[in-house]
């Protein structure tokens, strides 16, 4: 279910509240090696499908942690959207965490908690904690503090 909330004052009635979660999406190899491509990121462990099941300690290959941090904005809409605004952008991240692996035919879903909302010149920057947790698996595969803004016109 995706919450939806208005303008400044609607994302601060939500700081510290888990939103949720987005629906699982399966993370294949076609992903993995496109976004090989687009970053110049080939290292085996993610490309070499047979070498990374005889050497991995993985038992096969895994997304890069920066593709499974990338899916953010793909997967965010599905757990928060806050209208009221004329644009949103990334500002960044404060804290980027890989615990533990996604491997490739895995399904992931991503939740999200608002954690901090502060006004600034022409609307608001607010801090999302982002959680990226692989299907049966005890550990997140990404925590992330990423700062979005959200101007308001």
């Amino acid at each position: 279910m995706t919450t939806q909330v208005e303008g400044i004052e609607g994302l601060r009635a939500i700081v510290d509240q888990h939103l949720g979660y987005s629906e699982w999406i399966t993370v294949s190899q076609e992903m993995v090696n496109t976004f090989a491509e687009a970053t110049g990121d080939h290292q085996w462990i993610h490309v070499d499908v047979e070498r990374a099941k005889a050497e991995s300690p993985f038992g096969g290959p895994i997304a890069h942690g920066y593709l499974t941090l990338s899916l953010a904005p793909r997967l965010l809409p599905e757990v928060l959207v806050a209208t009221g605004f004329v644009m949103g952008v990334n500002y960044g991240t404060e804290k980027v965490r890989f615990p533990s692996p996604v491997p490739v035919g895995s399904r992931l879903h991503m939740g999200a908690t608002v954690k901090d909302v502060k006004e600034i010149d022409g609307g608001c920057q607010c801090t999302i904690e982002l959680s990226f947790e692989v299907e049966d698996s005890a550990k997140p595969s990404c925590v992330a503090a990423v700062v979005f803004r959200y101007y308001a016109g």
